[in-house]
């Protein structure tokens, strides 16, 4: 038997709810960069960086790592846990330097990198809008 209950019904913020369905979007776009490094190990695709035995040591390397971090970091961003984060800032910071940093080994892919670096600010802005939330309602 249920009892009525007059009080207040608490609800999530707005951006609280904003901050929940970003981080399952990037959840879901890690998923994604999983499974295309997945299909590299594979070897789905043909030509001669498509295949693991074919792949210079240094694409295999980030390759492997990659294909098993990036759904971490997915599975962690959808369950909202602390970590899920933490992973993806790791794929994320290794694809920059991948192919920004060490670009002569790996070529350039502008578009992901920019991607990285948006997500990531769109982040920090999240979490700071969270600091200075909790730090109005202390003062």
């Amino acid at each position: 038997m249920e009892e009525d209950f007059d009080g207040p019904v608490l609800r999530p913020a707005l951006i609280d709810s904003l901050f929940e369905a970003f981080l399952r979007i990037v959840a879901a776009y890690s998923l994604l960069f999983g499974v295309f490094y997945w299909v590299r190990l594979i070897g789905f695709y043909p030509g001669p960086l498509w295949r693991f035995d074919t792949m210079p040591v240094e694409w295999q390397v980030a390759s492997v790592v990659l294909a098993a971090l990036f759904p971490i970091a997915g599975i962690g961003l959808w369950m909202t846990a602390s970590w899920g984060p933490v992973i993806w800032f790791i794929c994320a910071a290794t694809e920059v330097v991948m192919f920004q940093a060490m670009s002569p080994v790996f070529g350039e892919r502008h578009l992901i990198v920019a991607s990285h670096i948006l997500v990531a600010a769109i982040y920090v802005g999240f979490r700071a809008t969270f600091f200075f939330q909790r730090r109005q309602v202390r003062d």
